[in-house]
């Protein structure tokens, strides 16, 4: 253990008096103690796998669906279950890769391996966005929700949201990295630390207009209910309690995503933003590694908050299953008469308002 500290603080010393460039092999960037490998190391065991399989679960409802491939919101939801099934293909090999083995890359194929993984979790965050915006609409423009967010447009916005990511991910791999007269980035090599602090901030401008999205909704929701209490005065100990009721379901709703949100990322932007202003500490730099990890859970997260939580994508979901069932139990033939119902879980055709969570299927708002 004390030959282990010893090491590091060569390491760090190396990092303060030489400078991130001069640093030899990469080594000052391998900051984790043997325990702290086994920690990272278990939660992207663990995460990575589940993310994956909650993800590919999402778009393989989605996809078996022809009404939920029309629906401009679940089309939204789609681009998010994309980015974090790549989230937790890319982040757990990539941080393995370098962290608990060691491998050393040269700078083309590291910022390349890099783009993938910014390139993920920037689509995530990008897709939470429309999603957000399509909820907003769909609350404050529900008489012209239709003409303003088509199929056709839906998938324009999503066309552009991932040529804007690719873009702005393999920016260092194109050429914005540390040069000879610029440091490098003190969490990344090769990086330009200029480069991940405008990401950050993107990122962080990203997240308070979800924030506001989502605060809007709640209270949009709270004063439509207010106002049918007005108007219907025969209700009123009956519409008060249910008000309080729905109040009350979508503000945990609403607050638990936009906890997991703030606790998920703001952290491992905040050092990314303070990485361009000073040196970071090697406290700092072990503390970046564990926050990245929960971008990964927030990938993990994003399937049961947004898209398991639609009544619309269960139902596709369990009908989907007993299509399975089925064909593994009678054969294919026998089930090929029940292809003729609906496709999408042979129910009543619900309004055209997709759900934030039940709650939102409650409010009917005008």
């Amino acid at each position: 253990m004390a030959t282990e500290q010893n090491e590091m603080t060569t390491d760090h010393g190396a990092l303060t008096t030489t400078g991130v460039k001069s640093c030899e092999n990469l080594s000052c960037y391998l900051v984790l103690s043997n325990t702290e490998k086994s920690i990272i190391t278990w939660i992207c065991c663990f995460t990575g796998p589940a993310t994956f399989l909650e993800n590919i679960l999402v778009l393989v409802v989605i996809g078996a669906s022809a009404r939920l491939r029309k629906r401009p919101s679940y089309l939204f939801i789609g681009s998010l279950a994309v980015a974090d099934v790549l989230a937790s293909t890319f982040f757990p090999i990539f941080f393995l890769e370098f962290h608990l083995l060691g491998h050393r890359d040269n700078s083309d194929i590291y910022l390349f391996k890099l783009g993938g993984v910014t390139m993920a979790f920037t689509g995530s965050v990008g897709s939470l966005f429309l999603t957000s915006m399509d909820r907003y609409l769909c609350i404050y423009k529900a008489p012209r929700y239709k003409l303003l967010l088509s199929r056709r447009r839906a998938l324009f916005g999503i066309l552009a949201l991932w040529t804007v990511t690719i873009v702005i991910s393999f920016l260092p791999l194109i050429g914005w990295r540390c040069r000879n007269k610029t440091p490098c980035s003190r969490l990344f090599p090769y990086v330009d630390p200029y480069y991940m602090s405008c990401w950050a901030g993107l990122m962080l401008v990203v997240l308070v207009l979800i924030l506001v999205a989502y605060v809007l909704i709640l209270w949009k929701a709270h004063h439509h209910e207010a106002v049918m209490e007005a108007r219907t005065p025969g209700r009123s100990t009956m519409g008060q309690r249910d008000r309080m009721r729905v109040d009350i379901r979508l503000a945990r709703t609403l607050g638990l995503i936009l906890l997991i949100l703030v606790l998920c990322w703001v952290p491992s932007l905040a050092i990314l933003v303070v990485d361009v202003s000073r040196e970071l500490t090697l406290k700092e730099q072990r503390a970046f590694a564990f926050c990245g990890t929960l971008c990964l859970v927030n990938s993990a997260v994003n399937p049961l908050l947004y898209a398991l939580r639609c009544r619309e994508l269960r139902r596709a979901l369990f009908y989907l299953l007993r299509r399975v069932r089925r064909v593994c139990t009678k054969g294919t033939g026998v089930c090929a008469s029940g292809q003729k119902k609906d496709n999408d879980a042979g129910q009543t055709e619900n309004k055209d308002k997709d759900t934030l969570s039940e709650s939102l299927d409650r409010l009917h708002l005008d």
